[in-house]
């Protein structure tokens, strides 16, 4: 027999270094729960975001189609009306009711100018919606130039396409039918 039974036990040894890879179950239950979090917020925001765009996408596609109207029959005093009440559910959909609902004449175009027509409404192109709308357009006054109108208009709703205006229902303090709050663009 041996006379030294510790002369039989190995040396001492560290255990391995702890591996970054593979992590544990808990940090893949948490890695999954973070992006289900993370997928469904951007979700909402996307969501959000296209809401927002889709008055003024309406409003782009329809100004489109009353350029190829006019520009096939050429009706300019029917193309300037649709023009008008188009500029008008835009506006409704993007402020308050009680700030658009009841403009009419040079007030109407004041407004158009103030929150992004430049001068273009009161004084350029964008006169012909009050002219020819109430019926001041004589018959010796030259027609107005329906692409000028046309990019005038898009103009401004481009410029109002993000507009932060307070909803009917901020503005009031009210709940507002949703009918009311955001008129339909597209009439059909």
């Amino acid at each position: 027999m041996n006379g030294d039974p510790l002369a039989q036990l190995r040396d001492w040894h560290l255990p391995d270094p702890i591996q970054w890879w593979p992590p544990a179950p808990g940090w893949w239950i948490s890695a999954a729960v973070l992006l289900a979090v993370l997928s469904w917020v951007a979700g909402v925001r996307w969501r959000r975001h296209r809401r927002r765009g889709a008055a003024a996408r309406s409003a782009l596609r329809e100004l489109a189609e009353l350029r190829t109207a006019v520009r096939a029959d050429g009706d300019t005093r029917a193309y300037v009306a649709a023009l008008s009440r188009l500029l008008r559910r835009f506006a409704l959909a993007r402020y308050p009711r009680e700030q658009v609902a009841g403009l009419t004449g040079d007030a109407w175009l004041a407004f158009l100018d103030a929150t992004g027509g430049g001068d273009g409404f009161r004084h350029g192109p964008g006169r012909a919606l009050a002219d020819l709308v109430y019926g001041a357009l004589h018959a010796g006054d030259p027609p107005p130039n329906p692409d000028a109108l046309a990019e005038l208009a898009e103009t401004w709703i481009r410029a109002n396409r993000r507009h932060g205006a307070p909803s009917p229902r901020k503005a009031s303090g009210t709940r507002v039918a949703p009918e009311t709050e955001n008129p339909p663009l597209a009439t059909r």
